[in-house]
């Protein structure tokens, strides 16, 4: 039963891992770029929105809803003023320059809060803490379950967006060949600008969940690029299902790993995302060949 409860808790995990890493994948799947402010840019949401809960004492959920939209315009900023002309340079310049940007987020996070670490969880009351119970050993957290819940209509939402809408189309045909694209009249600048802003909106919300369900600091954000990034590769990048399938993996390993050492939590998702990896070179599968070698 112990064992059942901890795969189950990992699955929950798992749903965290989703919510962050759904944007990287979905920045690399469309413009090839492995956005190294990923995570900072999360961390950059989850202390918008603890600014404006402390401010106005409204609900962080109404808090996000503010946040969003400033979210996506700093999105697209960003796609327009760096990525865009970054892109041009080859495959190792965007890579230098959001790891500029995540350098300059976190001293600026840590010049306006400080050190100190945050957490939104006294802002949700009972939420927090609160769970079901599933017999006498199994217990599922209400705040675990809803944001497990929240990245499977998300990562749901982006799939039927990308497939059912114009402008999802459009990305597709982008992200397949964006010469042809142009030809037919898409504009790959605007498309890859809107995609930058979906991207840094879903890591915004998984940034604020990461306020909820535990505690952030200014410097939080490379932890959770590596988690985010384990993830996309584990799952499969460029695919919206595969991530969660890759964040559950992840969670259910960090979970396991953790029953059988007191160390095993980081150790044991480390060691599923190398065997992972290591599989999918030697197999040569597009996926990696994408990652590693397709600019070049």
């Amino acid at each position: 039963m112990i064992w059942l409860n901890q795969v189950i808790q990992g699955v929950l995990l798992g749903g965290y891992y989703a919510l962050i890493a759904c944007g990287l994948s979905f920045m690399f799947g469309v413009m090839r770029v492995i956005n190294l402010a990923h995570g900072d840019l999360g961390i950059l949401a989850a202390f918008l929105v603890w600014a404006i809960v402390e401010h106005s004492g409204m609900s962080p959920f109404l808090a996000l809803a503010i946040v969003l939209p400033l979210m996506g315009a700093l999105g697209w900023l960003m796609q327009r003023a760096m990525l865009e002309r970054s892109l041009r340079a080859g495959v190792l310049v965007p890579l230098l320059t959001t790891f500029g940007l995540a350098i300059v987020i976190q001293n600026l996070l840590f010049e306006q809060f400080g050190a100190d670490t945050r957490s939104l969880a006294p802002a949700i009351g009972d939420l927090a803490f609160d769970s079901w119970s599933l017999g006498s050993q199994i217990y599922i957290g209400k705040l675990a379950g809803l944001i497990f819940a929240v990245a499977v209509v998300l990562l749901g939402g982006l799939q039927l967006f990308l497939a059912r809408t114009g402008l999802g189309r459009a990305i597709r045909a982008v992200a397949e060949d964006p010469d042809t694209a142009e030809l037919v009249g898409v504009d790959s600048r605007t498309v890859y600008a809107a995609a930058a802003a979906i991207a840094v909106m879903t890591v915004a919300v998984g940034g604020t969940f990461l306020g909820m369900r535990a505690t952030f600091a200014p410097y939080a954000g490379p932890a959770q690029l590596i988690f985010a990034f384990e993830a996309v590769v584990i799952g499969g990048i460029g695919s919206m299902w595969g991530t969660l399938a890759g964040g559950v993996a992840l969670g259910i390993a960090q979970n396991l790993g953790a029953q059988i050492a007191p160390n095993g939590f980081l150790i044991a998702g480390h060691a599923v995302f190398l065997a992972v990896l290591g599989a999918r070179v030697a197999a040569g599968e597009r996926g990696l060949r994408a990652l590693f070698g397709r600019a070049a």
